[in-house]
């Protein structure tokens, strides 16, 4: 892997600079977090700018609609909105990140005619409907039961961790379309309507006081079968891409993000008085440590991924995802641990930024997959280990 950057690389940071530059002064005040419509209307505007002014799905090939740039193009972009202050993709998630890519690498020419520019110009909004009450981390053990019936199935059943299911045009939905089968062939991976009859969705208010999840009741609600991707039954292998898609760069610039918080935390502590604790330095600094490490996980990843592209393989990332996810969930709980520590009583106030993130770093142990799947990916995919009995 080469990390020095070209002169055409560099050109297009500095070119993507001007843009954020002069783009980012003209935005309105961002919504109130609680205010899911308000943030979907802040957020797919900010997206159709992107579009607008070619940075949307940089990353993805040009027959899928984006730019087709390299994963070195990709890093910086990452890199310099996060570091600009720029929206993040908010409502936009599943669509940019799981969504879009999974159709991208295994949809129909129709399919991806019908559903990517949507997502790239921020016209569509998607939600993720694969967990269920009874099956989360063992989610090859879902119920939701879709029935051929002519031209369509019919889908009973329910979802829950919806993410954005209030606001969504669209889900990514995980069916089981052959009960005889064993559980691992027996599913597939439909595109829901959100808007379909007999969709209920009833929005869950987390730890942190937001609602940008959802549960999702499946009353007969009929999907045709053209809205199938991938061949039917094979729904768990087109999962694994998605997943993969998930957990090796739908983080990426949330790691530029915890640099940059870390650099905030330092100063802090150093207001406080509580960068004189020699404990708290050597804290900051394995943190600081840690993240660089994990950027340049990031950086492998799609670089392999990019690689892969260019010599005829998918462009999905590998599981050295599983390894970045596992370790970034952590390290994420760490340095919000750490700015408890650092701000004290302040640390409780609910009005607090520094409350709501500390909340939700909570949840990515869990969010993409438990820490406890992702062991046993590495365990059995990379390292060679025996599956468990």
């Amino acid at each position: 892997m080469d990390l020095t950057c070209t002169e055409e690389e560099e050109d297009f940071r500095q070119r993507l600079r001007a843009w954020l530059a002069d783009a980012l002064p003209r935005l309105p005040p961002a919504p109130s977090p609680a205010d899911w419509p308000a943030r979907r209307a802040y957020d797919c505007s900010w997206q159709r700018a992107l579009y607008d002014a070619g940075y949307a799905g940089l990353h993805w090939p040009a027959d899928a609609g984006g730019q087709g740039a390299t994963p070195a193009q990709h890093l910086i972009f990452l890199e310099e909105t996060e570091l600009a202050g720029a929206p993040y993709v908010g409502a936009n998630f599943v669509g940019l990140l799981h969504a879009g890519p999974t159709i991208a690498a295994e949809g129909t020419a129709a399919q991806r005619a019908r559903w990517l520019l949507p997502i790239l110009r921020g016209e569509e909004v998607w939600c993720q409907g694969f967990s269920e009450p009874e099956a989360g981390s063992d989610l090859a053990s879902l119920r939701t039961r879709a029935t051929r019936d002519g031209d369509a199935y019919v889908v009973t059943g329910s979802k829950i961790w919806t993410s954005h299911a209030e606001v969504a045009d669209w889900c990514e939905l995980l069916v089981r379309t052959d009960d005889s089968a064993p559980r691992h062939r027996g599913i597939s991976w439909l595109a829901l309507p959100m808007d379909a009859p007999g969709v209920t969705v009833r929005p869950l208010r987390t730890l942190a006081g937001s609602a940008e999840f959802a549960e999702v009741h499946l009353d007969e609600v009929r999907v045709p079968l053209s809205y199938r991707v991938g061949a039917e039954n094979d729904g768990w292998r087109v999962t694994m891409v998605t997943l993969s898609f998930e957990r090796g760069t739908a983080f990426a610039g949330e790691v530029v993000a915890c640099r940059r918080t870390l650099t905030r935390l330092a100063v802090k502590a150093k207001e406080n008085g509580r960068w004189d604790d020699p404990v708290l330095r050597r804290r900051l600094g394995r943190l600081s440590a840690e993240f660089t490490a994990l950027w340049r996980l990031v950086q492998w990843n799609v670089s392999a991924a990019g690689h892969a592209l260019r010599n005829g393989g998918s462009g999905v990332p590998g599981t050295g995802g599983s390894v970045f996810k596992l370790r970034y969930s952590q390290a994420r709980q760490e340095l919000y641990e750490t700015a408890a520590e650092v701000l004290g009583p302040a640390s409780l106030d609910a009005a607090e930024e520094w409350t709501a993130q500390r909340l939700s770093s909570l949840s990515y142990t869990i969010a993409a997959g438990t820490s406890q799947i992702q062991q046993n990916i590495i365990a059995e995919r990379i390292l060679g280990l025996p599956g468990g009995r």
